[in-house]
């Protein structure tokens, strides 16, 4: 047996964002019509270093291969020269159980299908048209977030919000010139989400920071950075106040994320979550039904999605010749 070997620049040339956003379709649709199998979320919190860690994995039904993702996000790291997440993935043959390969992607899979899972969610719960983009959290996931949405919208003005102003300014500067758009830095989070038709939170908060009040009408917000049940980047009284709840996985939004904060204040019930991404995605469930409805997705991140995103890799890196294969002994 041998395990193919493939580092963070191969991995980066082998899968395209369109490519792993018509793979995250494709998986919240299978997740919804019960194909797959998957565990629920290791988390470890490390909160003398801000150190988190989550594991996450599954299998879809019928595929070749199932996989495991590790990733971390320790978020003093840039302060000693670091990026703050990293991780590797490992794939499995699903016939034999046996390891066929490590992705050593130092998260990039990570933060490439989570990207991909926002710009899936604003495909079928933002309206076509939009005008303004808020970005909270000018870090890595806030730049994969608005070039995913280049995939499926038309991206107009952004205005994009760090609680450091300096990683807000490089962030604009940068995104401007690669996507030829406007980008402003918002002097505050309620200037950079009022006005805005989609609203996208991506920061490591554990207190929330989008009021309801500062929401407009017909936008939808992509809630991404609350993946642990200490996470919040949303009042509960947004959830409130939404038309249309969306989450990318029912079960584990109820102990994580956003619906998780909302349910257990009171602020919401279980049964005003409308249901699953995968649902509105094979017609199951509606999505936005006019552009007045204020609608959210909770995007916790979902095992399938590693699964899906690493299957993918593997699979285009084997096609193209790319890795180094270890025997195993």
């Amino acid at each position: 047996m041998s395990i193919l070997v493939l580092q963070e620049s191969e991995i980066r040339g082998a899968v395209t964002m369109s490519e792993a956003i018509d793979a995250m379709e494709a998986t919240f649709a299978a997740l919804a019509r019960g194909e797959a199998r998957l565990p629920d979320v290791i988390n470890l919190d490390i909160p003398e270093v801000r150190g988190e860690v989550h594991v996450k994995g599954a299998h879809l039904t019928g595929a070749p291969q199932f996989a495991f993702k590790i990733a971390s996000g320790f978020y003093d790291n840039p302060g000693k020269g670091l990026l703050s997440g990293s991780g590797l993935m490992l794939v499995f043959d699903a016939e034999t159980g046996f390891p066929v390969a490590l992705l050593l992607d130092n998260a990039y899979l990570t933060d490439l299908r989570t990207g991909a899972a926002g710009a899936v969610a604003a495909k079928y719960l933002s309206k076509s048209s939009l005008n303004k983009i808020a970005i909270i959290g000018a870090g890595t996931q806030g730049r994969f977030q608005v070039r995913a949405l280049s995939v499926v919208r038309d991206v107009p003005k952004v205005s994009v919000w760090d609680c450091v102003s300096t990683h807000a300014e490089q962030y604009a500067r940068e995104m401007a010139q690669e996507l030829g758009v406007e980008v402003v830095v918002a002097p505050s989070i309620e200037a950079a989400v009022r006005g805005a038709d989609l609203i996208v939170t991506v920061t490591p908060s554990r207190q929330p920071l989008v009021q309801a009040d500062w929401v407009s009408s017909g936008a939808h917000i992509n809630a991404i950075g609350s993946d642990g049940p200490e996470k919040q980047e949303l009042d509960v009284t947004v959830l409130a106040r939404a038309d249309l709840i969306i989450a990318d996985r029912l079960s584990q939004c109820l102990r994580l994320g956003e619906i998780h904060h909302a349910v257990e204040s009171g602020a919401i019930s279980a049964d005003a979550v409308a249901g699953e991404l995968g649902e509105v995605i094979i017609g199951q469930v509606p999505g936005r039904t006019d552009d007045q409805q204020i609608t959210v997705c909770d995007l916790t991140g979902v095992g399938v999605q590693d699964a899906a995103i690493a299957a993918l890799a593997y699979q285009k890196a084997v096609k193209m010749g790319l890795g180094e294969a270890i025997e195993s002994e």
